[in-house]
């Protein structure tokens, strides 16, 4: 399970999946402008959207998940900012990710407070 305060970073262009740990740090180097010693998870997926890939440090050393769906594709998340190179996202629409689902984006509401449970 990944911590829900896990900061979790997607890619927004498309790569070839062939780049290792070395290739895909350089990636969250040079072109998100992260630290890929962070700790944070960086996820990539390839033209297709059928596979991705998943890179963190986790203090000793880098972790590298990958996944290729047997049908369909992954939701990728879009961009809203126009020259993004990254996307955060929260843990649970990652975990939505990696299942293949396909739901709308998601709003969390705030809820208010009923004045009468306050004490």
């Amino acid at each position: 399970m990944i911590p829900a305060r896990m900061a979790i970073y997607v890619a927004t262009e498309r790569l070839d999946l062939r780049r290792s740990f070395d290739g895909l740090s350089g990636v969250v180097r040079e072109v998100l402008r992260e630290d890929p010693l962070s700790g944070a998870l960086f996820m990539f997926f390839n033209k297709a959207a059928d596979r991705v890939k998943i890179l963190w440090w986790d203090r000793t050393g880098y972790c590298l998940l990958y996944k290729r769906l047997e049908r369909g594709t992954f939701r990728v998340p879009q961009g809203l900012e126009p020259g993004a190179t990254r996307i955060p996202i929260e843990a649970s629409e990652m975990a939505r990710i990696l299942e293949g689902v396909k739901l709308p984006p998601a709003k969390q509401r705030i809820r208010a407070l009923d004045a009468g449970s306050i004490k």
